[in-house]
This record gives C-alpha cells, sequence and structure tokens, in this order.
C-alpha cells in the first residue's frame, strides 16, 4: 500500500502535469509492494507505467505535428533530439544549461516546497552561436515539443490581431507542455522608448510583458535575439534566467572542427586550423567543415586534407567580413 506522502505526491504530480514525477513515484510504490511479498502487483503497476508511457509517446507524436486553428499558422513544432553533449559552449553557459534542466526534472519537487523552477529564459549573442540549438537542446533533454513562435505568422498589420494571436501562444503553453521559442526576439521585444517604434508594436510588447508575468503554466518561454542591446528594459526583470552567448574562442573552436571532420581527415593541425577559424561563430564553422566534406566528395578525395579545410575557413572570413562591413 502506497504511503500517505507517496498518495499526496501522485496527486499532486497529476495536478502539476508532471507525468514523470507521477510515474516515478508509482515505480517507487511498485518497488515497495515488490519488497513486502506482492509480487503480483508490483509487476501490474511497472507494466502499467510501460504502457502510460508507450502511450505518451505515441500520443505526442500526433499531436505536437498538427497544431489546430490558429496556431497552425503560428507554430512551428518539432521533436529533437539534441543533448548538451552535441553543443559546445563555455563552462558558464554549460552550467547555466545543466542547471535549468536539473530544476525542469525534478519541478514537482521544487514546486511542493513554494519555489519555481526556471522555466523563463531570454537567450543574447551573436548570430550563430547556438541560442535557436539550445532550445532543441532543452527541448531534447526534456522529452518536451518544440514550439517555434513563426512571426510572420504572429505579426499582422492589423491592429489588436497580434496581441490576440500572442494570447493564443501563452494559452498554449498551459494545454500543452513544451519549450516555446520567441526566435528574433527583438521584432516584439524592441524599446517603447525607440524613435521608430509604431503604436501596434508598443501595444503587443505590453501584452507580451502582462502575458509572460502572469503565465504559469510548465512550459518553457524561451526568447533569442541578437540584439539585446534594443530590447526594453522592463523585459529583462520578467527573466528566469539571462544568457549570454559568445563567438567561439581558438580550443572552441579546434573541438568543434575536430569533431565534425576528425573521423574523414588525414594527418591535421587542428590547434592552427582553430586560431585560423577565430572570429567566426559556431555555425559558420559548421558551415566550413560542411563544405570540405561535400567537396571531399564531389571530388572522390579519400580524406579532408588540411588545406582545404583551412581555404574554406579563409573563404567563410572572407564571406563574414564583406556582410559585417557592408556594401562599398
Amino acid at each position: 500500500m502506497a504511503s500517505g506522502s507517496q498518495l499526496k505526491a501522485l496527486v499532486q504530480s497529476y495536478i502539476d502535469g508532471d507525468d514523470d514525477r507521477f510515474f516515478s513515484v508509482t515505480m517507487q510504490v511498485a518497488a515497495h509492494e515488490a519488497r513486502i511479498g506482492h509480487g503480483k502487483l508490483a509487476t501490474d503497476l511497472r507494466e502499467a507505467i510501460d504502457e502510460a508511457k508507450r502511450r505518451r509517446g505515441a500520443a505526442s507524436l500526433v499531436s505536437i505535428s498538427k497544431p489546430r486553428g490558429e496556431l497552425a499558422n503560428i507554430l512551428e513544432v518539432s521533436n529533437p533530439s539534441n543533448r548538451l553533449s552535441d553543443m559546445i559552449v563555455d563552462p558558464v553557459l554549460a552550467n547555466q544549461l545543466q542547471r535549468v534542466i536539473r530544476e525542469q526534472r525534478v519541478a514537482g519537487r521544487i514546486l511542493d516546497h513554494g519555489l519555481s523552477p526556471r522555466r523563463k529564459l531570454l537567450l543574447v549573442g551573436p548570430p550563430g552561436t547556438g541560442k535557436t540549438m539550445t532550445a532543441s537542446v532543452l527541448a531534447g533533454e526534456l522529452g518536451l515539443a518544440l514550439m517555434q513562435v513563426r512571426l510572420d505568422g504572429l505579426i499582422t498589420r492589423f491592429m489588436g490581431e497580434t496581441a490576440a494571436k500572442l494570447r493564443q501562444v501563452f494559452d498554449a503553453t498551459h494545454r500543452t507542455r513544451g519549450i516555446y521559442l520567441f526566435d528574433e526576439f527583438d521584432a516584439i521585444g524592441s524599446g517603447r522608448d525607440l524613435t521608430n517604434d509604431v503604436g501596434e508594436i508598443r501595444r503587443v510588447l505590453n501584452s507580451f510583458l502582462l502575458m509572460i508575468e502572469q503565465d504559469r503554466s510548465q512550459s518553457l518561454v524561451v526568447a533569442a535575439t541578437n540584439h539585446p542591446d534594443i530590447l526594453d528594459r522592463a523585459l529583462f526583470r520578467r527573466f528566469d534566467d539571462i544568457l549570454h552567448y559568445e563567438l567561439p574562442d581558438a580550443s572552441q573552436a579546434t573541438e568543434l572542427l575536430r569533431t565534425r571532420l576528425s573521423p574523414h581527415s588525414a594527418r591535421v593541425r587542428w590547434r592552427m586550423l582553430g586560431e585560423e577559424a577565430q572570429g567566426l561563430s559556431y555555425a559558420e564553422i559548421t558551415r566550413a567543415a560542411n563544405d570540405v566534406l561535400k567537396d571531399a566528395l564531389i571530388h572522390d578525395h579519400g580524406k579532408c586534407h588540411e588545406r582545404a579545410i583551412r581555404s574554406m575557413l579563409q573563404e567563410r572570413k572572407a564571406i563574414a567580413a564583406r556582410l559585417r562591413d557592408g556594401p562599398q
């Protein structure tokens, strides 16, 4: 028989919609029943949990692939399998992400003590440094759907309609637990004192501030921007954590190149190539590595050589410099 504390935990996890905790407590009950000789009951409980997990997995694949009504034009839904080990980040950022994941995995326990796990995150940093991938990693680590908000579906020219669609997104966070990503967040989060601001976007920002403050769902709301300097200052205190992303240093660039190309390369001086890659983003280095691999396949080369890798990195740096400097 389940103890009083276990019964309370089961009821609370059901109220919170925390399936993982519900399953965990049920397995504890099954283990207890097995220890006192109730083997049939223990087996039945374990089998019921296995079946529930199987059905939950099947149901989630169906439900998240077809958002209904207006949400079909606002949310782009995927089911990533990325893990934190797939990312190359500095120790400070890695620790922040691990903390978010740990808190979410024991969210029920944290809520039981009147506290809130981190679930409203603002990601800031240059393009190509891993902000969007972070949302995929959180989804993969926590077994949740990634719901990316499509700005072209959210922002309209009709007064009041954008705020109404934004309300639909926040309503969805209560119905379907997931990772809700607002990429290019400065499109709706820019400062209300900017001279080029228009009244409708100001109203949308005010609506977002109110909705995120009132949000008590179990979903994670993730906003990402390349331009934190133009965000409205009132936004920053609405988020539980602000994660800063930077361009990779030489050692991180070396690790990324080695990870991508080592199985397909001849003898290469990775450290020197990592130094050559400095100034490029993770995304640009990855594209350069992929271009090297494609070039080797096209020309039927058995291995990728250092000269080819260096040449592709230099090409990427030249492209980045032209984009940074603008038209001459």
